[in-house]
């Protein structure tokens, strides 16, 4: 199932390390699934470069497999930094079995049941008695804003993480559904930091064929709901299409910035560009405020845009308007044009707060009925011309009452 490189933060008797899950390593062969698994190979292989510790799991239910061998043969220049882990070693028989892997060259093998947790343990006493002192924790140090990039299957998520990363982190097919798990890399664009997560392509749930599927796309969403900001890439060859608008509408409830890309603009001609600009007028109306970029994920063109964009979207995300700047706005856009009356009761705005950001939530207080979706769709409109919220949803809340009380002393 695993295909690219996964981090994952662990901590092991006060000890944290990073622990990189890859792709299961085959030797080079033919087939009609040699490309995909020549990528996963190669990205097990830049992990295991990069690793100070590498622990090679081999099947303890069977015997060494012509695989095994082959890993093995990657692994022994560098055995001094490799464990080898007999996993399902789930009884004592097969327990006393993993025996036979020390036939691979790579020292003494550890039984272990990953999935009943026994002698993970002593794994993990020998793996931390062998990995470098951890750096100190850095004090103070803000976490870096955690950006998504959603979209379609096969629209150029990965090719565009590879793209900002500068090297090849994923694993990146014609086949649709290569990414299965988020994938995030901190990267810097422009001198700032960002932890960009690649998720996997977001289909409608009748198309949803496989259980790994449905369980990527829920993850990709969970990572949607957590990020600060997401990247939606539309194929500007195929224009927006209704999943495209599905993925927008989620990502504008979610509550995260949004920079909406047409990738593969260097491939349409100018009438396809006329007709994918319109279409992401009318189609992607909804979210008019997020800023659109048109850009090369494989040629790097007009990438340069995308970190100022990203910087603006994230500032527009945590912007605030001071409470008595509100109220007077407030008041002058319910005179000018007041609520509708509804079953002969005109409500009225009597208080408004901003009571967060991430993104900018708006409560207001109304008294004498009930506003409609349409006059807070009319009220955000105003909050827009008023400030500079660009490439952030707003929320806007009604609640019945006179609101905060006011000071009145002063």
């Amino acid at each position: 199932v695993t295909r690219d490189r996964r981090r994952f933060d662990a901590e092991w008797n006060g000890r944290r390390f990073a622990v990189m899950d890859t792709g299961g390593w085959r030797p080079a062969g033919k087939g009609e699934r040699g490309h995909l698994e020549a990528d996963i190979r190669e990205q097990a292989e830049a992990a295991i470069a990069e690793a100070e510790l590498v622990i090679l799991v081999v099947d303890a239910q069977g015997a060494i497999t012509t695989e095994d061998a082959a890993v093995a043969a990657l692994l022994r220049p560098v055995r001094g930094r490799v464990l080898v882990a007999a996993n399902k070693s789930d009884n004592e028989e097969t327990a006393a079995g993993a025996g036979v892997f020390y036939g691979l060259g790579l020292g003494d093998p550890f039984p272990v049941s990953a999935i009943h947790g026994a002698g993970v343990a002593d794994l993990l006493d020998e793996a931390a008695s062998r990995l470098g002192e951890a750096a100190p924790p850095t004090e103070g140090q803000e976490e870096s804003p955690q950006v998504a990039i959603i979209g379609r299957p096969n629209v150029g998520k990965s090719t565009l993480l590879n793209r900002l990363v500068g090297s090849p982190r994923v694993v990146v097919s014609p086949v649709p559904g290569t990414t299965r798990d988020p994938i995030d890399v901190t990267v810097e664009l422009d001198g700032s930091p960002y932890r960009l997560i690649d998720t996997a392509g977001m289909r409608r749930r009748p198309k949803i064929a496989e259980d790994v599927e449905f369980f990527s796309v829920l993850r990709a969403r969970e990572t949607l709901r957590a990020a600060d900001a997401a990247l939606l890439l539309i194929d500007a060859r195929e224009g927006v299409t209704q999943q495209d608008q599905r993925i927008a509408r989620e990502a504008a409830s979610s509550g995260a910035g949004l920079v909406v890309l047409l990738n593969k603009w260097d491939g349409i001609d100018a009438e396809q560009r006329e007709r994918t600009t319109d279409e992401v007028g009318t189609r992607l109306a909804f979210a008019g405020w997020a800023p659109v970029l048109r850009i090369s994920a494989l040629t790097g063109a007009r990438m340069k845009r995308l970190a100022p964009a990203l910087e603006m979207v994230l500032e527009s995300r945590t912007r605030r308007l001071p409470t008595a700047l509100l109220n007077r706005l407030t008041a002058d856009w319910t005179a000018a044009h007041p609520p509708p009356m509804r079953k002969g009761r005109r409500p009225r705005i009597m208080y408004a707060v901003q009571s967060q950001t991430g993104p900018p939530t708006f409560v207001f207080f109304v008294k004498g009925g009930t506003v409609d979706d349409t006059y807070l769709r009319f009220l955000e409109g105003r909050l827009r011309g008023a400030c500079d919220f660009t490439g952030s949803p707003l929320r806007l809340a009604v609640r019945r009452g006179s609101g905060p009380r006011r000071n009145r002393s002063g």
